[in-house]
C-alpha cells in the first residue's frame, strides 16, 4: 500500500492566478489568457502589445468598448453622448430589469453601445462601439435610440459616423419594439446619407441578425476585422433549418469580401490609420478641394510628340490591334499606382461578388480626391484567370456603378481606365443580368453630376468598354483600339472568314487616329515607344498633366452643366 501511496502522492502544482508557496515570484490574477482558437495560454501583455490578438495563432480577442476607443481616438478627444436615455421593459418581460441591473454591475456599462464624438488622426467624427459583454450587444430600445440620436446629431453638425458593430441581433426581451429599431436606425442613416455625409460601419465578431439587416450593412465604405463572423442567420440556425453542411469559412469576413458584401478587411493594428485616411479623403475640406484647388492648378508645360510621323513608319490598324493586346502592355493597376496618391481599393457589388476584372477605389490626384475605376487584365496566366482576362461580369459593372454613385455623393471626379476585349459571356453572366448591368451603367453614367474622364489604354471592346466610357471626355492611347467587336468577329460575321481580321481592322476604323477624326474621342495619348514597364513613368506623367488640365476645365462648371455637356457630347454622334 505504501508503494501505491507514494505513486499517487499529490504534487504541488501552481495554478494560473494562484500564489505559489516559496517558489519564486508570484503570478498576479489575470496575467494569462486562453486563446479560444488555438487553446493555448498566452501572456496578457503580449496580447495587448499585438492589439489584442493571439501571439500564437493571430486570432482576434473581443475587446471592451473603452479599449476600442482608446486604440482609435486621439487622446482626450472623446465626449460621450446618450447617457440619459432611460431603459424600458415594453412587453413587461419577467426579470428583465433585474437582468439589466446585474449586467450593468458586472460590466460597468450602461448599455450595449457607447456613442459619442471624438477625433481620429485629427479628423472629427461621431463614433459608436458595441460591446458584446452587455447581453451580447443585442439591439433594444436604448441601443436603437442612441444610434438614431447619434446620426441625427451628426447630420446637424455635418460630421461623419463610424460604428463598430458587434451583436447577436435583436433583443428578444423587448419583443417587437426591438424589431422597430431596425427601421428607426435605418431611416436616420438615410437622412445622414442624403445630407452627403460619410458613414463607415466596421464589422467585428460577431455581427448577426437584425443589426446585420440594418445599420451594419448600410455604409458608404464597409470594413471588417479579420475572421469576424458576419451574417443574418447564425451558422447553427442555418444548419438546423436546412440540414446543409456549411463550407469552411462560411460567413466569415473573408467570405463576405469574396462575395462582394464588404469593401475591405483591415487588421486591428492598421485600423486607426485606415480610418484616418478615409476621414481625410471624405472631409468637408476634401469636398471643397475640387472646386478650389483645381482652378489653381498650373497648366504644366508639356511637349507634344508625334512619334509615328517623325522618322517612323506609320503602323497599320492591325499592328495597333496587336499592340493593344500585348502582354507587356501596362494595366489599369499600373497607371493607378503611378499617377495617383493614397489609393484605397474598395471591393464588391453588395449583391453577389467581387469581380477581379474591375479595380476601383478612392485616391488623390495632386491633392484632389478622385474615384478611380479600371478594367484590369493580368500580367500572367494566374492573374488573367483571376480577372477573367479583363472581361467584366455583371458584378464588375455593378461594383463600378456603386463607386461612381459614391463619387457623385461626395463630389469626386471620376477617372476610368478602359481595357477589355469585351464583357464576360456565359451562362452565369446571363443568369445574373449582364445586359441589364451594362444598360444601367450607360443610363446612370449619362446623368452623373461630377466630371467623368475615360481613357482607353488597351482594348476597348464593344459594350463592355462603353459601360465605363460614358464620359465628358474620352481619350485613347496611341496604340489602343476601340471597336464594336473584335476584327476577328467582324470578319467572321460579315465575310465568313476570321483570317481577314487585318483587313477588317482597317475597314472598321478602330485606331485612335481614326476615332479622333470621327469625333468619338477628344485626345490621343502619344506612345513614342509602345506602353510597357519601361515607358510607364513617362506616359503616366503625360496623363497626369493632362488629367489636371481636364479638372481645371471642369472646375468652374455647375453639376447640371457637367451632366448636360455629357448628354450633348453623345447627342452629336
Amino acid at each position: 500500500m505504501a508503494i501505491f501511496k507514494s505513486m499517487f502522492k499529490k504534487t504541488g502544482y501552481i495554478k494560473i492566478g494562484s500564489q505559489p508557496e516559496e517558489k519564486g515570484p508570484s503570478v498576479p490574477d489575470g496575467m494569462w489568457l486562453k486563446c479560444s482558437k488555438c487553446k493555448k495560454m498566452v501572456y496578457r501583455e503580449d496580447v495587448k502589445e499585438k492589439f489584442y490578438t493571439c501571439p500564437k495563432c493571430g486570432d482576434y480577442f473581443r475587446i471592451k468598448a473603452k479599449t476600442r476607443l482608446r486604440l482609435l481616438l486621439d487622446k482626450g478627444s472623446f465626449q460621450e453622448w446618450g447617457t440619459d436615455i432611460e431603459e424600458k421593459n415594453p412587453i413587461d418581460f419577467p426579470e428583465y430589469e433585474e437582468k439589466l441591473s446585474d449586467t450593468r454591475r458586472k460590466t460597468g456599462l450602461k448599455e450595449a453601445v457607447t456613442i459619442g464624438k471624438g477625433s481620429i488622426c485629427g479628423w472629427e467624427t461621431v463614433i459608436g462601439v458595441c460591446d458584446a459583454r452587455f447581453l451580447m450587444s443585442s439591439m433594444g430600445y436604448v441601443v436603437g435610440e442612441r444610434i438614431t440620436q447619434a446620426f441625427e446629431q451628426a447630420t446637424e453638425e455635418k460630421l461623419p459616423v463610424i460604428l463598430f458593430c458587434c451583436s447577436g441581433g435583436a433583443r428578444m426581451q423587448e419583443g417587437i419594439i426591438s424589431l422597430m429599431q431596425m427601421a428607426k436606425t435605418t431611416a436616420a442613416i438615410r437622412r445622414h446619407s442624403d445630407a452627403g455625409l460619410l458613414y463607415i460601419p466596421v464589422l467585428t465578431d460577431p455581427t448577426t441578425g437584425g443589426v446585420t439587416a440594418s445599420f451594419a450593412m448600410l455604409g458608404d465604405v464597409i470594413l471588417a476585422e479579420p475572421g469576424a463572423l458576419i451574417g443574418f442567420a447564425g451558422p447553427r440556425v442555418i444548419r438546423q433549418t436546412t440540414g446543409e453542411k456549411l463550407p469552411d469559412g462560411f460567413q466569415r469576413a473573408e467570405f463576405l469580401l469574396e462575395k462582394g458584401m464588404i469593401d475591405a478587411i483591415i487588421e486591428r493594428k492598421n485600423m486607426r490609420e485606415e480610418l484616418g485616411k478615409l476621414l481625410r479623403l471624405h472631409s468637408q475640406k476634401a469636398a471643397e478641394t475640387f472646386a478650389s484647388k483645381a482652378s489653381m492648378f498650373q497648366a504644366d508645360p508639356i511637349e507634344e510628340k508625334n512619334s509615328d510621323k517623325e522618322n517612323k513608319k506609320e503602323k497599320s490598324a492591325w499592328e495597333r490591334v496587336e499592340l493593344s493586346r500585348s502582354p507587356a502592355r501596362c494595366t489599369a493597376g499600373d497607371y493607378i499606382d503611378q499617377i495617383f496618391e493614397d489609393f484605397t481599393e474598395l471591393h464588391g457589388d453588395r449583391c453577389f461578388g467581387d469581380d477581379g476584372a474591375v479595380i476601383g477605389g478612392i485616391a488623390t490626384l495632386s491633392g484632389i480626391p478622385v474615384t478611380v475605376i479600371g478594367q484590369q487584365k493580368g500580367k500572367n496566366t494566374r492573374e488573367n484567370i483571376r480577372c477573367n482576362f479583363g472581361m467584366a461580369s455583371p458584378e464588375g459593372y455593378r461594383k463600378a456603378l456603386r463607386l461612381m454613385k459614391q463619387a457623385e455623393k461626395f463630389h469626386r471626379p471620376i477617372i476610368c481606365f478602359v481595357d477589355t476585349p469585351g464583357a464576360a459571356c456565359g451562362i452565369g453572366a446571363e443568369e445574373r443580368g449582364q445586359g441589364r448591368a451594362i444598360a444601367e451603367n450607360l443610363s446612370e453614367m449619362s446623368g452623373l453630376k461630377v466630371p467623368v474622364l475615360s481613357i482607353v489604354i488597351g482594348e476597348g471592346g464593344s459594350g463592355g468598354a462603353l459601360a465605363l466610357a460614358v464620359a465628358n471626355e474620352v481619350w485613347m492611347m496611341e496604340n489602343a483600339t476601340y471597336t464594336i467587336l473584335s476584327p476577328e468577329g467582324f470578319a467572321s460575321i460579315l465575310w465568313k472568314d476570321s483570317k481577314k481580321a487585318p483587313e477588317a481592322a482597317e475597314v472598321m476604323k478602330v485606331t485612335a487616329a481614326h476615332l479622333k477624326e470621327l469625333g468619338i474621342i477628344e485626345r490621343i495619348i502619344p506612345e513614342e515607344h509602345p506602353a510597357s514597364k519601361e515607358t510607364l513613368p513617362e506616359i503616366a506623367e503625360y496623363m497626369k498633366i493632362r488629367m489636371k488640365q481636364f479638372l481645371i476645365n471642369q472646375s468652374g462648371k455647375t453639376a447640371e452643366q457637367i451632366a448636360q455637356e455629357r448628354y450633348e457630347r453623345f447627342r452629336r454622334m
